[in-house]
């Protein structure tokens, strides 16, 4: 949970750039496969993050309206990177608008449960990057290469004139 609002920017400012890096190497081709009925395509994993930009938010009394909410998922993942980097730009400065470090231990209803508007911003960095991980999972399945996000990715360690871990 957040006790102050600039730790959350901050936080923010990294994980959407980690996002914005995982969306920008998935091919459109790529975008509807899904390996099995019980697994969520790389496109509607991309989508769902991004339309959390605009749910939570909303449900957290951040923004007036959940603009995104039953939008269907794009055709192109340009689009969606678009228009993830537009809210994800709009929730900042909501943000910095609306709440101060005394808003944060504040409560609001969330899902039928009370969560402090600390706990929502830690849950919307959490969120994308749980899904992140999903998404690395499903890009390798395709051959897509996956970005190093939190340290090198397989195919980075060629750059440091390194062998991959094992």
């Amino acid at each position: 949970m957040y006790r102050a609002v600039k730790d959350f920017l901050e936080d923010w400012k990294n994980e959407s750039g980690f996002t914005i890096q995982i969306f920008s190497k998935i091919p459109d081709a790529a975008m509807h496969h899904k390996p099995n009925q019980n697994i969520r395509s790389l496109g509607r994993l991309s989508w769902h993050i991004t339309q959390t930009l605009t749910e939570m938010p909303h449900k957290a009394g951040i923004v007036e309206a959940d603009d995104l909410d039953e939008k269907p998922i794009p055709g192109t993942m340009e689009e969606i990177l678009d228009t993830y980097k537009k809210y994800s730009g709009q929730l900042l400065q909501s943000i910095k608008g609306k709440w101060t470090d005394d808003d944060l231990p504040q409560s609001v209803e969330m899902y039928g449960q009370k969560w402090t508007n600390g706990s929502i911003l830690s849950s919307l960095v959490r969120h994308q990057i749980h899904h992140r991980a999903q998404m690395t999972i499903l890009m390798r399945l395709q051959n897509i290469a996956v970005p190093g996000i939190y340290g090198p990715a397989q195919e980075e360690w060629a750059g440091f004139g390194m062998n991959p871990p094992e």
